[in-house]
């Protein structure tokens, strides 16, 4: 499963209503790079492929590849503000280790292509 926090949700759900597409759902999945090995992703998208893992959590249809799956099952997205400005974050219980950027990480499972991570 994966668990989208109260606060996310209503960013995400902000969000989406600015795209004025009611078919739009929230996707994540993981891609090969960055200095850890593999990066995170977050997009819009509003076709479902076969093999996907579908959940709802807080109002938001969040929609998964079964290949990112794999290294994101128990992961759970939480959206913060600071004086800053404001970012999702992930924090997934398959990472043994991430770089600094917190946008890329490795698993036991795999270990990714590592890339130079873009500062």
């Amino acid at each position: 499963m994966i668990t989208i926090s109260e606060q996310a949700a209503l960013k995400v759900k902000e969000m989406l209503a600015a795209e004025e597409n009611p078919n739009l759902f929230l996707r994540v999945g993981v891609r090969p790079g960055g200095c850890s090995g593999f990066t995170y992703g977050m997009g819009w998208d509003q076709e479902i492929k076969e093999g996907d893992q579908t959940f709802e959590q807080n109002g938001v249809k969040i929609v998964v590849d079964k290949d990112s799956y794999l290294y994101i099952k128990g992961t759970e997205i939480d959206f913060k503000e600071s004086l800053m400005g404001g970012g999702f974050s992930i924090h997934n219980p398959n990472a043994i280790a991430s770089c600094g950027c917190g946008s890329s990480f490795k698993t036991a499972l795999a270990a990714g292509k590592e890339e130079k991570c873009d500062d």
